[in-house]
């Protein structure tokens, strides 16, 4: 592992409400390790966003912020929203401002891993067999599909009744582009992917399939590719999981689907993901990393949280953004081995055990790091 030379790695940091600016400080310590052994060196700036960008600004998520991350090349995200602005028009819930980061960043992949943790398998809600030793990886298309197609909205009826109308759209382009990064990533893994769709019910979906099978004949052919319809996919997520290796869908599926296979991890808490734009002529792509939990404002400001999502996030933002494998896998088994030593939050700690605190897992992180470094 080479030493840092310098800062050229530009990070924005936007913790957001509730429990994130806990868990982000967790994150920042690893930073600040890093710095200080020479492993890697980060130009970190930090802003508002959501609920708290609201309250100082009017606004979930300003010009200078998004102008900030349109020009750093990654972003650190912790979470937005809370009952506190659940009153506000729509246009200005905490949660637009990740939305419109989304959109204006072009973060059309989104992706979600989900791993068991060997000291965790018996946290999970399956059998131990069904999920030790799991590691499959969801690919979201994430700026198409049903929740931003046209014609959209509620519209009243002739009789005065009233109906909403959602339209699921996509096209070649839109499709290609997520599958490519989908066979990127498999060939990193163990180089197969299954495409999830309804084709069986919805043109679009056979679209999906048809663009899936051209892209891989063509650009891909050491790849192994399969197709599940996304009712059978939800179910052998329950029944067999480690049957996957990298799963690639719609923005609806991908929603639905990787919240349940989150499930199979035992926490959401535990779980890290990455939202991926265009690859521009260096091949560098725009990036947000934020873990998969909410907000959690009925524990927010207590210490509780557990920290380790948005670690792995950061994981996650070596990897993918700053091609620095070895480093993420550092932070990774450090995580493996404090869940080893026993040291757990509240959220996987188990019935009748009090759990370590957002700090403590957090300073049990770094011991196993300056183990090693």
């Amino acid at each position: 592992m080479a030493q840092s030379s310098g800062a050229n790695r530009k990070v924005l940091v936007l913790p957001g409400d509730g429990i994130g600016p806990e868990i982000m400080r967790e994150v920042l310590r690893i930073v600040h390790f890093f710095d200080r052994r020479r492993i890697a060196r980060f130009e970190i700036s930090e802003d508002l966003v959501g609920g708290a960008a609201y309250d100082a600004h009017g606004t979930p998520l300003t010009e200078a912020t998004l102008h900030k991350a349109l020009t750093s090349d990654a972003v650190l995200f912790g979470s937005v929203g809370g009952p506190k602005w659940e009153k506000l028009p729509f246009e200005l819930w905490p949660e637009r401002g990740l939305l419109r980061l989304r959109k204006e960043m072009d973060l059309f992949a989104n992706l979600r891993p989900a791993a068991v943790f060997e000291a965790l398998a018996d946290a999970s809600s399956l059998k131990r067999d069904l999920v030790a030793g799991l590691d499959l990886m969801i690919v979201r298309e994430l700026t198409g599909g049903i929740y931003f197609g046209e014609p959209r909205g509620i519209e009243i009826l002739s009789d005065g009744t009233r109906r909403g109308i959602n339209t699921e759209v996509y096209d070649e382009a839109e499709i290609e582009r997520v599958v490519r990064v989908a066979c990127e990533l498999a060939r990193k893994r163990r180089r197969r992917v299954c495409e999830i769709d309804k084709a069986n019910v919805m043109e679009s979906g056979g679209l999906w399939r048809e663009t899936a099978q051209r892209i891989r004949d063509a650009d891909y052919p050491d790849v192994e590719l399969s197709f599940m319809y996304a009712d059978n996919c939800a179910m052998q997520l329950v029944r067999a999981p480690k049957q996957f290796d990298v799963i690639v869908t719609s923005n609806l599926f991908g929603d639905i689907l990787s919240d349940c296979a989150a499930m199979l991890t035992g926490s959401l808490g535990m779980l890290p993901s990455a939202s991926l734009g265009p690859a521009d002529a260096s091949g560098r792509r725009k990036a947000l990393y934020e873990p998969v939990h909410g907000s959690a404002p009925d524990i927010a400001g207590k210490d509780l949280a557990n920290p380790l999502a948005c670690i792995l996030s950061f994981a996650m933002m070596l990897r993918y953004s700053f091609d620095m494998a070895e480093e993420a896998d550092l932070v990774e088994n450090a995580v493996r081995h404090a869940l080893a030593a026993g040291v757990r939050t509240n959220d996987i700690a188990g019935s009748g055990i009090t759990g370590a605190s957002t700090g403590e897992m957090g300073n049990a992180v770094l011991r196993e790091l300056e183990k090693v470094v």
